[in-house]
């Protein structure tokens, strides 16, 4: 079937939607579900939360208030889901037709299709039977990111790069808004059933999350725990010789503020992970070409170091990477906080096809060996909070996927904070993060308004 040019590129009504699949195959046809299941859940707006509401809710956790959790849940989670699946029915049908993206939609549509016909929880079996299911549903869609990456990556030509861009955050940032108010509801119930928990009772000292919310999130114990994965996986990547630049941290150093750690930990992650990479990579290079001008045994200047500086606010914290591996080449930066990566698509591909699950956590920075020595190392009162986004990806050490940077402001943006980077091609970049540090911020979603003006 050809469609109009201009059908293909704008974006399609849902009636056109509708009109198109009426010609396709009946095979094609099984794809899709009639979009009318979703009107009246796509006529709900999502109610955002803040983690100061988190915390308030959960600080002493009562039968009621867990119920009144998981009722929460049920509603809220198949009306995001409602949401995105119209994002991706108003696609051009060429882009709702790559395979990648159409997996996607059928993970979305079994996942509503699940929730929204879940009954009001009134007792706590009621509320085993939802966590089971949720549990379920978070492992299930591990494979999300990678294959909208693939997706995007594949339809590249069909779109603009700023309306797969756009596509791209709205989708992902809904993915982080579900699995945080589904992951908080699974923790409360696991704190709730545990042996050392009294129902309605404050925290015992000395207990630092409520559900997933690190109460005390400490950036200085974060970097660190950082820099000791990242350094172990530049060592798998480049050899257990490879000189490594120092990591060194200034400023407010015993500043603490709310954050969800897991978001904190895949962001700095990253970000230390592209200074640390490009740092090892250019010294190598300056070595090559100055060797003659070191005698025999007679070992090179380190690499530069990496700074990091912390900086306290009355409203936020700022963290600032700084590093001298040469800044982002010219050829890249069009594309630096883009999921579309031009002539450099291709070889992400086949990047993207060799990580089929992707929770987008610090552990993905990890080899299993490294992972299993961090975690003897770290002991378990540093370990990341128990989730379901904690499985390994077992992501090659130095297998780039074009999409650390343009995610990691997904996540930094989700709590009202931001990331910005300032590069010196020659010489490097500054990166700077924004957080919020009272936690008194909505989590930033695209609502139904602002998608449908457009």
């Amino acid at each position: 079937m050809t469609l109009p040019r201009t059908a293909r590129r704008s974006g399609w009504t849902s009636q056109l939607v509708l009109a198109s699949l009426a010609q396709t195959t009946s095979t094609q046809n099984k794809r899709w579900r009639p979009i009318s299941v979703l009107d009246d859940w796509v006529a709900k707006e999502a109610r955002p939360i803040s983690l100061r509401q988190l915390m308030v809710f959960g600080r002493s956790l009562t039968e009621a208030r867990l119920i009144s959790s998981a009722n929460y849940v049920r509603t809220e989670l198949p009306t995001r889901l409602a949401h995105r699946l119209r994002d991706i029915q108003q696609l051009p049908y060429a882009v709702v037709s790559n395979p990648h993206v159409h997996a996607v939609y059928e993970l979305y549509y079994k996942a509503f299709d699940t929730l929204r016909k879940f009954k009001e929880i009134k007792t706590l079996e009621d509320n085993d039977v939802l966590c089971s299911v949720i549990g379920q549903t978070l492992q299930a869609h591990l494979p999300v990111i990678p294959k909208l990456a693939m997706g995007i990556l594949e339809c590249s030509e069909l779109m603009s790069a700023h309306e797969l861009d756009k596509f791209m955050n709205t989708i992902l940032r809904a993915r982080i808004s579900r699995r945080v108010i589904a992951e908080q509801h699974l923790a409360l119930t696991e704190t709730f059933n545990a042996s050392w928990y009294s129902p309605g009772a404050p925290l015992p000292e000395g207990h630092e999350f409520i559900g997933e919310v690190f109460l005390k999130c400490q950036a200085r114990d974060v970097i660190d725990r950082c820099a000791k994965a990242v350094c172990s996986l530049a060592r798998s990547a480049y050899g257990p010789d490879v000189q490594l630049p120092d990591i060194r941290l200034t400023g407010h150093l015993d500043t603490t503020f709310p954050y969800i750690l897991s978001h904190l930990e895949y962001i700095i992650g990253e970000l230390l992970r592209n200074a640390v990479q490009a740092t090892v990579e250019r010294h190598q290079r300056r070595q090559q070409e100055e060797a003659s001008r070191y005698p025999a045994g007679n070992m090179p200047p380190p690499p530069p170091p990496i700074e990091i500086t912390l900086c306290e606010a009355a409203q936020h914290v700022i963290i600032r990477v700084s590093d001298q591996g040469g800044g982002v080449p010219h050829d890249m930066m069009p594309y630096l906080w883009s999921f579309s990566k031009g002539k450099h698509s291709q070889q992400l591909l086949e990047n993207l096809k060799k990580v089929p699950r992707m929770a987008a956590t610090l552990q993905e920075l990890r080899v299993d060996d490294v992972n299993q020595q961090n975690s003897a190392e770290l002991g378990d009162s540093e370990q990341p909070h128990n989730n379901s986004l904690a499985s390994l990806s077992r992501r090659p050490p130095n297998l780039r996927l074009g999409m650390g940077l343009p995610l990691s402001r997904v996540y930094a943006e989700y709590w009202a904070g931001s990331l910005e980077l300032h590069s010196l091609e020659g010489y490097g970049v500054d990166a700077f993060l924004q957080i919020s540090k009272l936690g008194n911020k909505n989590e930033q979603l695209t609502m139904r308004a602002s998608m449908d003006a457009v």
